[in-house]
């Protein structure tokens, strides 16, 4: 997070990165996928839908999932790389673009990695 563009940074508010080994169950299935093919998730109300009711709630949350990371990835320099592109893959939900839009995103950029040996973000 120390690591992304000041512009992002200067316009998150209320959210809580948390790392976790694999998704539970009932969070890979609850956005169709198995724990395995979770690299990470959002959960909460994105920026562009907070009204002025937005107060008083628990932060928003980035969930990291490490296992299917390493195993996507084989070096320490490639776990950094995919880490970061799902951390900026979630943060797209945060700010409020859908993943047909990140995954546009990512195409253009030439960063999408959701060939034959990586899972794209979810």
């Amino acid at each position: 997070m120390d690591n992304l563009p000041e512009f992002f940074r200067s316009r998150i508010a209320n959210l809580g990165v948390e790392v976790m080994p694999l998704a539970p169950p009932e969070i890979a299935n609850s956005v169709g996928k198995h724990p395995w093919t979770l690299l990470g998730l959002y959960h909460g109300v994105p920026f562009g839908l907070r009204g002025p009711w937005y107060g008083n709630v628990l932060p928003d949350r980035i969930l990291i999932f490490q296992l299917p990371i390493e195993r996507a990835a084989s070096t320490e320099p490639e776990i950094r790389k995919l880490v970061r592109r799902v951390v900026i893959h979630e943060l797209g939900h945060y700010f409020g673009l859908s993943d047909l839009e990140l995954r546009r995103l990512e195409d253009e950029d030439g960063e999408s990695g959701a060939g034959q040996d990586q899972p794209a973000p979810r």
